[in-house]
């Protein structure tokens, strides 16, 4: 069973639920995804939320090895993300070298807002963190006391390891930045840091066509079989 965490926003539910249904359309492998909502984490996660915070998971991603019984390997993603590969093809990257496993973006954001109005923050290992596999028994420092105290720059740059060398690395195309990133046609998530076609003023954004398909995907609900029953007379 392949075990992916999602971020949710209360701000944006449509954004994981589209991320999800497009893990489920494209995986070979059974997947369990499990949606990181803070009110089903609230006895475990006592964070006050922090004023340069923009989305509701910004630290409780942290919490995955420790919900995932600090046992076997996890997958963390961003809400904000499309999957147009088979999720088990990221899942066999899997390395036991490893901690954790991301893509090491050189990511210097240009902007110094945020599209929810947030302060954009510019720090080493920025976006590291939005796809992570965890390989949940080597990431133990991560108790639900650690990830309610540390810093956010503790937590974001793997401060919790000791040792950057436990930090493995992925391909590119399981975490591009669209707009940031050149485009091109073998992207296997597609991360829309900047802004998603879920809000209206991202709706020209680059891959906003992908997602929108996709969307259109999960509303759709064949009606050809669906008919309401005849009344019959009294």
């Amino acid at each position: 069973m392949i075990r992916v965490f999602i971020g949710y926003s209360r701000s944006a539910p449509v954004a994981s639920s589209v991320a999800a249904l497009s893990i489920n359309r494209r995986a070979s492998r059974p997947v369990a995804i499990t949606h990181l909502a803070l009110n089903q984490l609230a006895d475990i996660y006592t964070r006050p939320h922090h004023e340069l915070q923009s989305t509701d998971f910004s630290f409780s991603r942290f919490l995955t090895p420790y919900l995932a019984g600090f046992d076997g390997w996890a997958i963390f993603m961003d809400d904000d993300m499309l999957v147009l590969d088979d999720i088990a093809k990221l899942w066999e990257l899997r390395d036991e070298r490893y901690a954790v496993q991301v893509v090491k973006h050189n990511h210097v954001p240009k902007e110094d807002v945020k599209f929810l109005g947030k302060a954009q923050t510019r720090y080493e290992k920025k976006n590291w963190s939005s796809v992570m596999l965890f390989n949940c028994a080597r990431c133990t420092a991560l108790t639900p006391d650690y990830v309610n105290s540390a810093t956010g720059l503790e937590l974001h740059q793997f401060k919790w390891l000791g040792n950057d060398e436990l930090i493995g690395e992925i391909p590119h195309r399981w975490n591009h930045l669209a707009d940031y990133d050149p485009h091109q046609t073998d992207v296997a998530i597609v991360h829309y840091t900047i802004g998603g076609p879920f809000y209206d003023d991202f709706k020209d954004c680059s891959y906003s066509a992908e997602w929108l398909a996709e969307r259109a995907e999960m509303l759709h609900c064949d009606q050809s079989k669906a008919k309401r029953p005849a009344k019959t007379g009294t």
